[in-house]
């Protein structure tokens, strides 16, 4: 739910087309929480100026804003969204259950702490060696290790097809948009085609693209069609998306 202006609202994400930020955007969506939409223009430098900089040191996105709480890192804005409503990680009755929160929590940071990080390094590896000539061996050898993360997590869905519950949490959105990454970037040369998702995690991105909440998010951010099972980058000019 996204509102333009201000109006009394607490919640701010930061944001560009089709960064990290389109999880916790999905998220907010998913939970009906009133935010306000704050759009970085990377490709002008905005998020290394002294005010993005004061949210994020790091200079990276998103962040969110809850009132006086700032938040950065995708993986600890969405425990804290899962924390202040109780919804999309351990609910109901299995809230307060040790083996439920520890099945998200674990889900959670594997896909923040090594899925994610890695596919960042794959699509910025130019960052990460010492001179172009090792950035194709690099991205090759974090391709394979990215198959190797999709075949143990088709190995791990439960038998609704989903991580951490019976139903789907934010580690099942959090992963849908992992694939969805892998599938496009780095531009011309993705990790990914889309026929070496194995089967059985195609079934949970087909159902988590048709969510409206998940249409939304991405229509809110320039990019249509079939998100996760044919994604294409979002439909801006070019000098308008980075990543």
């Amino acid at each position: 739910m996204t509102l333009a202006g201000d109006s009394g609202v607490t919640l701010r994400l930061h944001w560009s087309p089709d960064s990290a930020n389109i999880v916790v955007r999905i998220a907010l969506e998913e939970l009906g929480l009133a935010f306000q939409p704050v759009r970085v223009d990377r490709a002008a430098g905005e998020h290394k100026q002294p005010a993005y900089l004061a949210l994020n040191p790091q200079g990276l996105l998103p962040v969110l804003e809850d009132g006086d709480l700032v938040l950065f890192e995708t993986g600890a804005i969405l425990l804290h969204l899962a924390d202040r409503t109780g919804r999309l990680g351990p609910e109901g009755p299995d809230a307060r259950e040790p083996q439920a929160r520890a099945a998200f929590l674990k889900w959670l940071f594997y896909l923040s702490n090594t899925v994610h990080a890695e596919l960042r390094t794959a699509f910025y590896a130019p960052r990460y060696v010492a001179g172009e000539a090792a950035v194709p061996a690099l991205r090759a050898g974090l391709a394979a290790r990215f198959r190797q993360h999709m075949d143990l997590v088709a190995g791990e869905l439960g038998a609704a097809g989903w991580l951490a519950a019976d139903t789907p949490t934010l580690v099942d959105f959090y992963l849908a948009v992992c694939l969805r990454w892998a599938q496009l970037y780095p531009r011309g040369a993705p990790l990914i085609a889309g026929h070496e998702i194995p089967a059985r995690l195609r079934a949970p991105l087909r159902l988590i693209e048709n969510r409206p909440a998940v249409i939304k998010a991405f229509a809110d951010e320039h990019i249509g069609g079939r998100p996760l099972t044919m994604p294409e980058p979002p439909d801006l000019p070019p000098d308008e998306v980075t990543g």
